[in-house]
């Protein structure tokens, strides 16, 4: 058999066993949403899946927005944006976006996939270095490697070790570090004080990828450098405009010459759509909501920490997270398969996250906290995972 086919076959083998045994949980059709319950398959289920972080999925004023503009521009633009597709209110979400990143300016992609797959290889290439973390996502691991650029990786959330990679690099060539602000699969925070601190002794631009902390750390949902109270220290500002903003998307923000050097050389800006004016209308509102519905970054916190502190409290493994995306360690692939299905059989809907997306032994259920969930969702939850844990005898 060609290789090609065999490692087709072998997904999709995969794929009809664990269907077989009802322990395939992916692609399940998601028909309405009634704050944090869902229905799916005819079932009522509490959504313990969604990156709505702030609950913004379903406001009236952002679905507002999207409507009128789609009335006004219709349903596409005309093209790329540095021909023929460029709108209003394209520019007016990157202002937005530019003021509330604290830069000079933002360019706005067509997803956040293709922001860390476009920028990347338009700042690094052939004779420069890039260095990640080992937990970064991996649209910035293809965007490292789409780079052309020497590709160096340092063990996670470790500067020491992010220090030895710089001192391995040489003084003549273009530098750049690469990490997420909070970790999808773990929801720990990278170390960005002392990480942009290493980028300002060895004279390294630094790139911090937000698709999981913007509108979630901060006093007022701003990202990861109000978290830390550091002002301006990271170069080139990344995040979604399709988690805590409830649209699709993505984005950069930085320095004004860095923005339109963008404009003029990432290649998936300049051969690719424009965002949709629904799209980008969406996106608008929602940053608009979140600066004045403060209230609603208070409410995610809270809710974080009665999850977390409640599953640490009965007995589970959490590793490091503080933030509302929150591993629950099963162990093998089986278990966490196994414990997915007690809990979705309690309509609490949970999803598992197997090798090789996680290192084998560490399958875990990955469970994000929102700020559509009360209190009783979080104790309903909380008494749901105590009783799948105890029966796969995890806790």
């Amino acid at each position: 058999m060609n290789p090609i086919q065999k490692r087709i076959a072998e997904i999709n083998q995969r794929v009809a066993d664990l269907q077989e045994s009802s322990l395939y949980f992916y692609l399940q059709p998601v028909d309405s949403m009634d704050g944090a319950w869902i229905s799916s398959n005819g079932r009522r289920m509490l959504n313990l899946a969604s990156y709505s972080y702030l609950g913004l999925l379903g406001h009236p004023y952002i679905e507002e927005a999207a409507q009128e503009a789609t009335s006004r521009y219709g349903t596409g633009t005309h093209g790329v944006r540095i021909l023929a597709g460029s709108l209003p209110i394209h520019e007016q979400l990157e202002q937005t976006i530019a003021r509330f990143k604290n830069a000079e300016d933002a360019i706005v992609y067509s997803s956040g996939y293709v922001t860390n797959l476009a920028t990347i290889p338009s700042l690094v290439g052939r004779n420069d270095v890039v260095i990640a973390d080992k937990l970064n996502h991996a649209s910035i691991v293809d965007g490292c490697l789409l780079s052309g650029a020497e590709f160096l990786r340092f063990r996670h959330n470790d500067m020491a070790d992010l220090e030895r990679r710089l001192q391995q690099v040489g003084h003549d060539c273009g530098k750049l570090v690469v990490v997420d602000a909070v970790f999808s699969m773990d929801g720990d925070i990278i170390d960005l004080p002392e990480v942009s601190r290493l980028c300002r002794q060895y004279d390294a631009l630094l790139m911090v990828d937000e698709a999981h902390s913007l509108g979630v750390l901060g006093e007022t949902g701003h990202g990861i450098e109000d978290h830390f109270g550091l002002g301006n220290v990271v170069d080139i500002k990344m995040g979604t405009l399709s988690k805590t903003i409830p649209s699709v998307g993505g984005y950069v923000a930085g320095s004004r010459e860095l923005i339109t050097y963008l404009k003029h050389t990432a290649r998936a800006f300049v051969f690719s759509a424009a965002l949709p004016p629904a799209q980008t209308a969406a996106a608008q509102a929602s940053f608009e909501v979140i600066e004045t519905e403060g209230e609603r970054v208070e409410t995610l916190r809270r809710n974080v920490d009665l999850f977390l502190g409640g599953l640490q409290e009965r007995g589970f493994d959490t590793l490091n997270s503080e933030t509302p995306i929150v591993p629950i360690i099963c162990g093998s692939d089986e278990r966490a398969y196994q414990v997915a299905r007690l809990c979705q059989e309690e309509d609490v809907f949970v999803l598992p996250v197997v090798s090789p997306a996680v290192p084998p032994g560490l399958a875990r259920l990955r469970a994000n906290v929102t700020a559509a969930h009360s209190e009783a969702d979080i104790e309903h939850a909380l008494d749901v995972l105590v009783r799948a844990g105890t029966q796969m005898e995890i806790i």
